[in-house]
C-alpha cells in the first residue's frame, strides 16, 4: 500500500491573537506542527508525507522543523491556497505528480494530539468504505439556528458529531470529488456553499457516504489562546 498524508498548514490563524502563526507558536519547547509531523513520521500506516503551508513558510519548515526534527516523510512542500479547499487541491496534484496514492490522510496541523491508534482506526475503516473521518459524539446539546440567531431546530443528541480530522479517503475518490470541486468552483459563492471539510466534498460531489470512526476528545483544533493550554496539557502525558 501507499498512504500519503496531506499537512496542511497555511492558516494565518487569526483568532490566536498572535504575531506568530498558530502551527509555529511553540507548545513544551516545540513547534505546534511539528507534533502532528511526529505522529505521522512514526506511523506504520503512512508512507509519505506532502507539507502544505504559505509559499514564504517553505524555507522556514524544511530547515528550521522537518530538518531539525529529523522527519524523513516529508517528501514535497507545496504552497497553500486562498481557502482550506484550495490548498488540499494542492496537495492532491502534489500527490498526483508523485504517481498518485492508495488512500490519502488529510489533516489540520493545528491538531496536535493525534497518535498511532486514530491512524490505525482510520486506516482500517477506509479499506472498507473508502471514506471516514475522525470524529468524537457530541457531548452537548446542538442547535440549528436561523440568520438571526433563533434556534430553528434541536436535533437529536444521540445523532450528532463533531467531526475532526483526520479525514480519510480511497485517492481515486478525493480525486474525483476535487475534480468536480475544481470545475464547480467560480459558483460556489453564488449558490451560497462554503467548503468546511473534506467529507463535504465527497458527500456533495460524489454521493459517496462517509463513515464516522471514533477519534478523540483530546484532538482538539488549536484555535485560540486557551486552547494552547489544553493542547499542551494533553501533549505532555
Amino acid at each position: 500500500m501507499n498512504n500519503v498524508a496531506i499537512l496542511l498548514a497555511a492558516g494565518s490563524g487569526s483568532r490566536m491573537r498572535s504575531e506568530v502563526k498558530k502551527q509555529f507558536i511553540c507548545i513544551n519547547n516545540r513547534p505546534l506542527m511539528s507534533y502532528s509531523l511526529e505522529a505521522l513520521e512514526r506511523s506504520e500506516v503512512i508512507d509519505s508525507v506532502i507539507l502544505v503551508t504559505s509559499k514564504e513558510d517553505i524555507d522556514y519548515c524544511r530547515e528550521e522543523i522537518v530538518k531539525a526534527y529529523g522527519f524523513t516523510k516529508v517528501k514535497d512542500y507545496v504552497p497553500g491556497g486562498r481557502e482550506r479547499y484550495n490548498s488540499v487541491m494542492a496537495g492532491l496534484d502534489a500527490i498526483e505528480s508523485m504517481g498518485g496514492a492508495d488512500y490519502v490522510f488529510i489533516h489540520d496541523a493545528a491538531r496536535p494530539c493525534i497518535d498511532e491508534e486514530m491512524l490505525v482506526r482510520l486506516y482500517n475503516e477506509v479499506r472498507v468504505s473508502e471514506a471516514c473521518v475522525a470524529a468524537v459524539k457530541s457531548k452537548d446539546t446542538v442547535k440549528i439556528a436561523n440568520n438571526s440567531d433563533y434556534v430553528v431546530s434541536t436535533p437529536n443528541r444521540n445523532l450528532t458529531w463533531i467531526v475532526q480530522t483526520p479525514q480519510v479517503f480511497s485517492y481515486a475518490l478525493i480525486k474525483e470529488a476535487y475534480g468536480v470541486l475544481k470545475e464547480e468552483e467560480c459558483g460556489l459563492s453564488c449558490q451560497g456553499i462554503v467548503v468546511t471539510d473534506d467529507a463535504m466534498v465527497v458527500e456533495t460531489w460524489t454521493g459517496h457516504r462517509v463513515k464516522l470512526t471514533h477519534g478523540s476528545y483530546k484532538n482538539i483544533k488549536v484555535t485560540t489562546p486557551e486552547d494552547l493550554l489544553y493542547a499542551e496539557a494533553n501533549l505532555l502525558k
